[in-house]
């Protein structure tokens, strides 16, 4: 996307979380003055990041959640994020991370929790790019699209 371009998206949403921490794909993305925002950061609930021994215990430190030390970590890397939630008391939460800071060694933690997979597909395997690409035509030929307002 950015060799081919001589202008590139401004933000690039993608999977981050502890365990898929997308480290190398922030480094592109900033040598390119792209901003990355995290799709996913509690990983939609799998593979227990909210049960997380690291991150409970660095949140107990804080008078944290393990929701909110993610969000913090997320913060402190630059990372945009975008949190979802239908309850207000988890809403209230996301918003108040902005009253502690991570150390080092906090950061250096969570860091040693990337797996560098994705907790939902494997971004390599052949069969999920010929889906994904299905998606992406799909989308494009749709009769609703507003083919004069994108640029496929």
């Amino acid at each position: 996307m950015f060799i081919w371009k001589k202008s590139c998206s401004a933000i690039n949403q993608i999977e981050v979380n502890p365990l898929n921490a997308q480290v190398k794909a922030q480094e592109n993305m900033k040598k390119y003055g792209v901003k990355m925002e995290a799709w996913a950061p509690f990983g939609e609930r799998r593979n227990g990041l909210f049960e997380n021994e690291v991150l409970i215990n660095i949140g107990k430190k804080y008078s944290k959640s393990s929701a909110q030390v993610m969000l913090r970590w997320l913060i402190e890397r630059g990372v945009i994020i975008a949190c979802k939630s239908t309850h207000i008391e988890r809403m209230e939460e996301n918003f108040n991370v902005f009253d502690f800071k991570l150390t080092d060694e906090d950061m250096k933690e969570i860091n040693k929790l990337n797996t560098q997979n994705s907790l939902f597909f494997y971004h390599q395997d052949p069969k999920m790019v010929e889906w994904f690409d299905e998606i992406v035509k799909s989308r494009r030929d749709n009769e609703d699209c507003r083919k004069d307002k994108k640029n496929w």
